[in-house]
């Protein structure tokens, strides 16, 4: 597989998998969306959140449009805001994947991370970074949906719709 077709299917599992959370978190309240479940970020809201804003800061440095924000900020109180920006954002990822070339991910890329340290990688190596960032978290907000009594459903990656 090239590291192309890498990014672009983890793009899509992105997509499908952030889709089937949230449509399990529809239906959790309010209360218990923000309640302290001892995960890093807290809550099953603080942790949605906590990934919108990683994949906020990390698109804004791939497309040189910084996106200022600290990683357990809040962006969105309302759970349907959060949700839209969710599938908004997402798209974009999938979007801006799609249309990559396989020389820029060959390529260095430059940033400075969100502790002010300058950092020098391979582009593709920080995307990687980015679908692995997304799966961690979203392994603990599965772990919390499953003791909640929520059946997350299969998360595995080679079931992906349209791999075949």
């Amino acid at each position: 597989m090239s590291q192309f077709s890498y990014c672009l299917t983890m793009a899509r599992y992105n997509q499908w998998m952030n889709q089937k959370l949230y449509g399990i978190c529809e239906d959790i309240s309010d209360e218990q969306r923000r309640e302290d479940r001892g995960a890093f970020f807290k809550s099953i809201h603080g942790t949605l959140n906590h990934l919108l804003v990683a994949d906020r800061i990390w698109m804004g440095r791939f497309l040189d449009q910084p996106f200022a924000a600290q990683l357990n900020q809040e962006l969105y109180s309302d759970f349907a805001d959060l949700q839209q920006a969710r599938q908004q954002t997402d798209q974009a990822m999938l979007d801006w994947v799609t249309a990559l070339s396989p020389d820029w991910l060959e390529q260095p890329f430059s940033y400075t991370n969100s502790f002010g340290q300058a950092m020098t990688r391979p582009a593709w190596l920080l995307l990687a970074h980015l679908f692995n960032h997304q799966t961690h978290h979203r392994g603990q907000l599965t772990t919390i949906l499953s003791q909640l009594g929520y059946d997350p459903g299969v998360s595995d990656l080679p079931y992906l719709p349209g791999l075949d």
